[in-house]
């Protein structure tokens, strides 16, 4: 069954701030940022300052293999020339091979790091020096050189000159995010904790639990006093919530004795039975207001259970008998259970039933005509309750549950304390609910207990 004019609340929360992080989350990210910046600020520092002493080291291996092999060939005859250059090609796996005009090779210096090496290499062997990616066909590192003016190649292990690979960086730099990520996590729960343990207390005191205590010796200075005043405040709280409770209790008493002695002496002593009638109404008012002061000013705490949602609505219905005043329709099924506390709903329930009374009359009848009627969504279940009387200005309807508000002269014709919306509101968000005020399409107001579901 549908609600009408219901509007969730953690539907607004989500529209004020869709993209709302956790402190915690907030220092995450800023400190991974911060030190992940670091970390690539560092690597590239590394490889700009390891470029220049790479190609040099690598050029200079080269430029040293390039000249022992030609001192070796030019001092060993025929002969012993091919076991020299036999033996570098299996010890060392360099080969000589006599440069040819009709050669066909690629060059070797295609990006930042070979341009290097070669340049370096024609420094030390001379510019006639040729460096080369592949020779006919053959990959691999291939320099060309002069032996008393005979052209030769080359070819040595390309892997003698590869800069530090790509992966090798990856893997460092995975480790070292890592690290960064697992640190991050650590400091921000650091940073966290105490304020997570703020919150967490003052949640417990809005709940009506003022023993809450905070850890006065920890060695953050700011967050030790941050805590010392929390306490002084819990502490403080606590008093003035025993006070306020023993003065309501006394002025309760205190009021009331006399209003019982003005009845006695109202009934004995006027004749006229009208005035009789009136005073007493007037002694019933005074009643009901301190009544309804003692209950917004009733302590938080309640304890929930499951409710059977349709027994409490038919019990506080049969409390209002007089049908020339109003009548109350409920369309609640009986199976309906909710987390509530049974006094505490039955209040609600009187409180709006009353308020219905009162300012809900409809302008051709001048009768109260209410409607009750819910809905299941999720884990909630949402009890509405309508009348049919002229409504609230839009405007004034966010001030209805504000204590002592009246909204206009249609719906505070009665006299009041101005408490009934602020009680219910109080009392269903003891519960663990919320309360929510609208204007019905069709005329008339609709108030939306929204509870959670009894398992």
């Amino acid at each position: 069954m549908a609600s009408d004019g219901w509007i969730d609340p953690r539907r607004n929360r989500s529209a004020r701030s869709p993209f709302a992080l956790s402190l915690f989350w907030r220092t995450f990210i800023l400190l991974a940022l911060l030190l992940g910046g670091g970390i690539f600020a560092w690597l590239q520092t590394f490889r700009a300052m390891e470029f220049e002493p790479r190609t040099v080291q690598a050029a200079q291996q080269i430029a040293s293999l390039v000249n022992l092999s030609r001192t070796a060939l030019r001092y060993a005859d025929a002969i012993n020339r091919v076991t020299v250059v036999k033996a570098m090609t299996d010890q060392e796996s360099v080969r000589i091979l006599p440069r040819e005009p009709g050669d066909k090779y690629e060059p070797y210096e295609v990006d930042r790091f070979t341009r290097a090496i070669g340049a370096e290499l024609r420094s030390r062997l001379g510019p006639e020096t040729v460096v080369a990616n592949s020779v006919n066909g053959a990959s691999g590192l291939w320099v060309g050189f002069n032996i008393e003016n005979d052209p030769y190649w080359m070819q040595a292990d390309p892997q003698r000159l590869q800069p530090v690979a790509g992966k090798t960086y990856f893997v460092w730099m995975a480790i070292a995010l890592i690290a960064t990520l697992l640190g991050s996590a650590a400091i921000a729960g650091l940073i966290n904790r105490p304020l997570k343990q703020l919150s967490f207390a003052a949640s417990r005191i809005r709940d009506g639990e003022f023993d809450s205590r905070l850890d006065e010796h920890t060695a953050t200075r700011e967050i030790r006093e941050v805590n010392m005043g929390f306490n002084r405040m819990a502490r403080e709280l606590a008093k003035v919530e025993e006070d306020r409770a023993v003065m309501l209790a006394g002025i309760s008493h205190d009021l009331r004795t006399p209003l019982a002695r003005l009845r006695l002496e109202a009934e004995m002593s006027v004749d006229d039975d009208e005035a009789k009638r009136n005073m007493a109404a007037d002694i019933d008012q005074l009643d009901a207001i301190i009544d309804k002061f003692m209950d917004y000013a009733r302590p938080g705490e309640v304890k929930l259970v499951p409710v059977h949602l349709s027994g409490v609505v038919d019990r506080e219905i049969a409390a209002f008998r007089d049908t020339s005043q109003i009548r109350i329709e409920s369309r609640v099924a009986i199976d309906t259970k909710v987390m509530a506390d049974e006094i505490e709903l039955g209040r609600v329930l009187a409180n709006l039933f009353e308020n219905a009374r009162r300012y809900g009359r409809s302008t051709d009848t001048g009768i109260a005509r209410v409607l009750i009627s819910y809905a299941r969504t999720g884990p909630w279940v949402i009890l509405s309750v309508r009348d049919h009387g002229q409504g609230v200005a839009p405007e004034k309807l966010k001030q209805l549950t504000t204590p002592f508000f009246r909204g206009d002269a249609a719906r505070t014709a009665a006299t009041g304390a101005g408490l009934g919306l602020a009680i219910v509101e109080k009392a269903v968000q003891r519960m663990g609910g919320s309360f929510e005020v609208a204007n019905a399409p069709d005329g008339g107001l609709v108030a939306h207990i929204r509870l959670k579901k009894a398992p």
